[in-house]
């Protein structure tokens, strides 16, 4: 009598993943809230110097996100991950002896190059280690502790620079290269669940050009982008919007990104599974996630109408759009990812999410650029742009979900998979890339 396989959803070291985010979490949170310092301290460049350098190997650094993407389908995610985890501690273990431009400048390239891939990677290590609901589980797990990872790294920064000065930002750098390999070590015990055969896939000769093919793929990534625009508004935005238009304190900001830091840690896994109990399709719940991110914007546009002259009403007006804010992040952000995860076919997933990534990576580059332009017109513009932008990206959702896969819209009944043959062998919830991917009946 054959054994039953794993049943979809099971996370083989379901441990690792969240775990390993978190650690993960606590190098980069140790040195992102104070970027430019960091750099300047660790190689003694001016600031001017390291903002270009950065700004530029950026830029460049978003060429390694199709080649990750690649690789991935060719190597598996795991590898892939533990590579970028090897070579971003080989980089920040690097940077106190870059004391020259060119060697800052090489580091920081290849440095960037692994920052930007890792995103994508590691949702593609999400669907090879989980199916069905399991990946909505795991992904809000993932992104509570990553979120916590990130305030407790600013914390210890913060610590180590108050007691060490300068020379802590050296110190920071040495953890943060001691986290991601400490990270790569925890991800050993994870092992993929049994792939499908993609010996078909390869002998097409199948790559971007069906990524860039897929159309209903194609509209969540560009709903995603309207979307990513929104997540770039806290760190870029909220602190410009209340120094320059409200005129408030400058600490209103860092309460601000304390409450959404702690808010994703703590509450993270248990919205997603509010939302998961509910039977939300995944395209609803990252359509809600966005417009909450609306409501929250149309409360800021309000307060810079009132502009409210008191401390106590200017912060508790701020803390209520800040909640509003994050719950709506809480929620579109599972759905959105593992929608992407799961729309995508398991044999060029690296490439599709790759794909999926540069979303992130150009909201990112466009924000400060067009969120500074539209300030300078009005403090309220930025706030109407961003309530229009999550109102297309919603409408994007809901308008293409019947022509994604049903089982990426709403994940399917966790079920026993038997052990077959190679030929009959498929994923419980994914079509292979080179056959219809919406077949008669299977539309939500």
């Amino acid at each position: 009598m054959e054994k039953p396989d794993r049943i979809p959803g099971q996370i083989p070291g379901p441990w690792a993943l969240p775990v390993a985010a978190a650690v993960n979490g606590v190098g980069t949170g140790m040195y992102v809230p104070f970027t430019l310092v960091f750099f300047h301290y660790v190689t003694g460049l001016s600031f001017t110097t390291v903002g270009l350098v950065l700004t530029v190997t950026g830029l460049v650094g978003l060429a390694a996100l199709p080649l990750a993407g690649a690789a991935v389908d060719r190597f598996g995610a795991r590898r892939v991950q533990l590579a970028l985890y090897g070579v971003r501690a080989a980089g920040f273990a690097g940077y106190p002896f870059a004391d020259s431009l060119a060697a800052f400048a090489a580091v920081a390239l290849v440095t960037a190059a692994a920052d930007r891939a890792f995103p994508a990677v590691q949702s593609s290590l999400l669907g090879e280690v989980a199916r069905g609901a399991g990946r909505d589980r795991l992904q809000a797990a993932t992104r509570a502790l990553q979120n916590g990872g990130y305030g407790a790294g600013a914390l210890l920064a913060t610590l180590v620079i108050a007691f060490a000065g300068p020379t802590g930002y050296t110190y920071a750098a040495w953890g943060n290269a001691l986290s991601f390999a400490f990270a790569a070590l925890l991800l050993k015990p994870l092992r993929p669940l049994p792939a499908n055969d993609r010996t078909a896939a390869r002998q097409a000769g199948a790559g971007y050009r069906l990524v860039l093919a897929d159309r209903p793929f194609l509209v969540v990534t560009g709903a995603n982008f309207l979307n990513a625009l929104n997540y770039s508004a806290l760190s870029v935005l909220f602190p410009l919007f209340i120094v320059e238009w409200l005129h408030g304190p400058a600490t209103l900001t860092g309460a601000a990104f304390t409450i959404n830091t702690v808010l994703c840690a703590v509450a993270g896994v248990f919205v997603g599974g509010r939302v998961r109990r509910a039977g939300a399709r995944r395209t609803r719940a990252a359509a809600l996630g966005g417009s909450l991110f609306a409501m929250a914007f149309l409360g800021q546009i309000v307060l810079g109408t009132l502009r409210p002259h008191s401390g106590p009403v200017l912060g508790g007006a701020l803390v209520a759009v800040v909640v509003v804010y994050t719950l709506g992040e809480l929620i579109h952000s599972p759905a959105a990812e593992v929608l992407a995860v799961s729309a995508a076919p398991e044999a060029l997933r690296g490439r599709y999410l790759a794909a999926y990534q540069m979303s992130w990576s150009l909201a990112k580059a466009v924000a400060p650029s067009l969120f500074t332009a539209l300030l300078a017109v009005d403090g309220r513009a930025p706030w109407a742009v961003l309530i229009l932008t999550s109102a297309l990206a919603a409408a994007l959702l809901i308008r293409t979900e019947r022509r994604l896969p049903a089982a990426a819209v709403r994940p399917l009944a966790e079920t026993v998979v038997r052990k077959t043959s190679p030929l009959a062998s498929r994923d419980s919830e994914e079509a292979s890339p080179l056959t219809s991917r919406h077949p008669e009946g299977t539309r939500s």
